[in-house]
Parts: structure tokens; C-alpha cells; sequence
């Protein structure tokens, strides 16, 4: 009998999990899942939604690019030159960046760029599981006149006042291939967040003459709404087996009207004729012209995204309210336009159009208030004289 009573209660315990003299809540640790478990049940991911898949060119082997017994050399040959090292530790070390920046677009700047479009989501927007490296380097520059331009690389920041008219653009290519060029926002879409504007569409270019291309859909300026952060413009560019006519109405006056795109689904039903190979993007915030462009443009109210604080609390009216200044409590229950015109009619009551503004005084405390004035009354005038609260509003 004490042998059942002895199982019974430590099964009872294993059940209850004592610790301590104080029940813990749940399964004991023998009945429960390991962590390594949980944390594998909440990583799970479905490899037939989750592998990617590289829809690009394949890569190209590089001449220029050393392998681990050549780096090793290089590197022993460069920490072994004294020369070098005393012009770098005097700062006498002179670098062509033109020609570094040509070495880094053929061995790891495609590599660095497809890093940087992961990191914003571009290939996760555009074409889901797809991806591709961006061998062929793209030279986007919007002409901001005074002989300047701004160029667009992988994430900078553009406003859209910047990019009011359609780029610059220029690659190297073989004069007798086609190309596509596309523009598409991913977060500018204004009723269905799933899809996405092209701003500019062109085909059948013949080499890297863009201008010579037939235009599908015109360029649109970029018109981030207000209060929605920064929105990604991409520009993709893809090689073409033939000639191509695509099946999308063409769009020539810079309004959303068949606008509405999805990259993705135009990519599946001409990836047999395209490869993307070329990528450059950037951001955009909103700016004073985008509600013009959308009043003077599209002759519409632009839509404004901001949180609308209620109105702060005002308690009822006292009788005789205690230790409030009299004019600060009154004014609480008047019209603020009311006050904002007592103000305006009060500075302009002192104002001639033919004569300089009087100076203001040079030590406005120390000028005397009349002996007879009320308390708020001093203080009201203090403030105005200070240029302390309302006055500044007018």
C-alpha cells in the first residue's frame, strides 16, 4: 500500500511540476518541447514558397577577378612594398576612383547591388521568389538644371521636385540588341496596396539609344503622399530574344489611367522573350509640388495621411476661477481667430507703408508699465513686447 501511495504521489508531482514548495504553471519539462524544437516549428518555411529562384543571366567568368592563390600573392607583394606603405601613412597615396569604380562594377559591385536590393525588398516586390544579379551597370541621372544632375543608385534619396522630368539614361550595349526599360513604384499605388504605377515604360530600344525606343507608357513624375514615409522607385532594365509588342494599352498623358501594373505577372508572361540584367533605384518622400501635380495635374484633392489629435479638453466655465490669469482663462472659451485678428489689428494700428518699422526696444524689461495696470494686463504686455506666445502667430 505505501508503495502505490509513494507512485501515485510522485506522479502527481510530475504532473503538478513543484518547484520549491510553489506550483509552476503548465507542462513539466519532461512532456514539453525542447527549444531547439519551438524554434524550429516558428522558422518553418515552405520550400515550395520560399525558395528563390535566380531568373537573370548566369554568371560570367571574369578575367580580372583573382583567385585565392592569386589574392594571396597580390597581397604579399602590396604589404611587403615600403614605398607604398610610407606614401599611405603619409597620406601621399593618390587613387583613380574612376578606374576603382570600373574595377568594382566588374568583380563584386553586381554582387554588392543584388546585397542592397534585398536588403530594401525589391525582388521580393517585383517578382516574389525571383531574383537576379545585375551585371550590366546602369548610368540614371535626372537633370536638376545650373549644369548639375543627380544620379540614382541603390537607395539614394530623391525628392520628387528633382525628378519633375524623365532621366538620363545610358549602359553599354551591342547596337544590334533590343531592350525594355521599365519604372514601376512599390508603395504609390492609392487603392490597391498589392500592385504598383508604371512611371515609364519603354521597349524595342535599339542599343542604349532609350529615345529611339517605342514609348508604352510616358514618364510620370513620382508623387509620394504626405505621411507616408519614403516610397521606392525601380528602374529595371531587361534584354530582349526579338522584337516585341506587349500586350498593355499605351498610356501618353501623365495621368494613373492604366497606369495600375503588376511586375511579376507581366514578367511570367513574357519571361521566355526577357532576362532583367540591369537594376538602379531610389527613394522619394513628399514635397510641396506633389500637391500641385495632383491639383494642377491630375485635377484632383491629394490625399494626406496624418493623425488627427482631438481637440484638447476644455473644462466648463467657473464662476470665479482661482488663480488663473483673467485673460488666459477668457481666452480659452473665445474664437482663436477672434484673438488672432485683435492681434494683427493691434500690430498694424502702429504701421505706415511709408515708413521704416520702428526698432524694437533694446531692453524690453526694463521699459515701465503704467502704475495703475492690472497684473495679467503687465503680463500680456510683457509678452508682446518679449514676442512670447500668440504674438507670433500673426
Amino acid at each position: 500500500m505505501n508503495t502505490i501511495r509513494s507512485i501515485w504521489k510522485l506522479n502527481t508531482i510530475q504532473l503538478q511540476h513543484i518547484r520549491a514548495a510553489h506550483r509552476v504553471r503548465g507542462k513539466a519539462p519532461i512532456y514539453c518541447r525542447t527549444i531547439k524544437e519551438r524554434i524550429d516549428e516558428l522558422n518553418y518555411k515552405d520550400e515550395l514558397y520560399t525558395t528563390r529562384i535566380d531568373i537573370g543571366f548566369p554568371p560570367q567568368k571574369n578575367p580580372k577577378l583573382l583567385s585565392r592563390v592569386e589574392k594571396t600573392e597580390h597581397m604579399k607583394k602590396i604589404k611587403s612594398d615600403k614605398e607604398l606603405e610610407r606614401k599611405a601613412r603619409k597620406c601621399e597615396l593618390h587613387l583613380d576612383l574612376d578606374q576603382a569604380k570600373k574595377d568594382w562594377l566588374l568583380t563584386l559591385g553586381p554582387q554588392h547591388k543584388q546585397q542592397v536590393a534585398d536588403h530594401y525588398g525589391i525582388f521580393d516586390h517585383l517578382y516574389g521568389e525571383g531574383y537576379f544579379t545585375p551585371y550590366l551597370n546602369l548610368d540614371i541621372f535626372y537633370d536638376i538644371k545650373d549644369d548639375s544632375c543627380l544620379p540614382v543608385y541603390c537607395g539614394n534619396v530623391i525628392k520628387p521636385a528633382e525628378a519633375s522630368e524623365r532621366p538620363i539614361v545610358n549602359y553599354e550595349s551591342d547596337p544590334n540588341t533590343l531592350w525594355t526599360l521599365a519604372l514601376t513604384s512599390l508603395d504609390g499605388h492609392l487603392t490597391e496596396s498589392d500592385k504598383e504605377y508604371v512611371h515609364w515604360l519603354v521597349v524595342n530600344i535599339p542599343g542604349n539609344q532609350v529615345e529611339k525606343g517605342d514609348v508604352i507608357a510616358e514618364y510620370l513624375r513620382p508623387f509620394p503622399l504626405k505621411g507616408t514615409g519614403y516610397h521606392r522607385y525601380v528602374f529595371v532594365l531587361y534584354k530582349q530574344n526579338k522584337e516585341m509588342s506587349y500586350d498593355i494599352p499605351s498610356v501618353t498623358s501623365p495621368t494613373l489611367e492604366g497606369r495600375t501594373f503588376v511586375t511579376r505577372d507581366w514578367y511570367q508572361k513574357y519571361q521566355d522573350d526577357i532576362t532583367p540584367i540591369g537594376l538602379a533605384f531610389y527613394q522619394s518622400d513628399w514635397d510641396s509640388t506633389v500637391k500641385s501635380f495632383f491639383h494642377d495635374i491630375l485635377q484632383q484633392k491629394e490625399p494626406v495621411y496624418e493623425y488627427d489629435f482631438d481637440p484638447p479638453y476644455t473644462r466648463p466655465q467657473e464662476w470665479f476661477p482661482r488663480r488663473q490669469p483673467f485673460n488666459l482663462y477668457m481666452d480659452k472659451y473665445r474664437d482663436p481667430k477672434q484673438i488672432n485678428k485683435e492681434y494683427l489689428l493691434r500690430k498694424l494700428k502702429n504701421e505706415d507703408p511709408f515708413k521704416a518699422p520702428a526698432p524694437p526696444l533694446k531692453f524690453p524689461n526694463a521699459q515701465l508699465l503704467p502704475r495703475g495696470m492690472p497684473t495679467w494686463l503687465k503680463l500680456h504686455e510683457r509678452k508682446i513686447r518679449l514676442r512670447w506666445g500668440r504674438v507670433n502667430d500673426v
